[in-house]
């Protein structure tokens, strides 16, 4: 079994677990979004499974990314007006972000909690939170401009 198939089987048993019913869309998303690592928009998501399933609309993969979030198995990033992205990898991590196709890559660093830590301490905030994100220039669009 390979490390998609793996955790596309904890999901479907996280879902199950939850009482949701698991419908083929339901499944094709999940599966879509498992083995994506280009941290899709719902439309990214929608144009790639919209020839498998027909009849499924942009509001079917918005309704299941809504309760993907809401179990834990999917998180939503936003970036100021642009389309919410979708990153299956749960766990705590940083990206890098390509500033000219806006690719987004994972990147794992020990986690920056003194950071949360200072932040109290300077402004009085109770911190729920933080994310990292460093941008550059992808190799692909490196490669395209020279």
């Amino acid at each position: 079994m390979t490390v998609s198939e793996q955790r596309l089987s904890e999901a479907l048993d996280t879902l199950k677990g939850s009482g949701v019913r698991i419908t083929p869309q339901r499944h094709a998303v999940l599966e879509y979004l498992i083995q994506s690592m280009s941290h899709p928009t719902a439309d990214d998501i929608y144009k790639a499974l919209e020839g498998k399933f027909p009849n499924m609309s942009v509001a079917t993969v918005y309704n299941n990314l809504r309760v993907f979030k809401e179990i834990g198995l999917v998180r939503e990033l936003t970036y100021g007006d642009s389309s919410s992205r979708f990153d299956c990898n749960t766990s705590e991590h940083y990206h890098a972000i390509c500033n000219d196709c806006g690719k987004i890559v994972d990147f794992h660093y020990p986690i920056l909690d003194e950071v949360e830590s200072l932040a109290e301490q300077v402004t009085g905030f109770d911190v729920s939170h933080h994310r990292m994100e460093v941008y550059g220039v992808c190799e692909d669009c490196k490669k395209q401009q020279h």
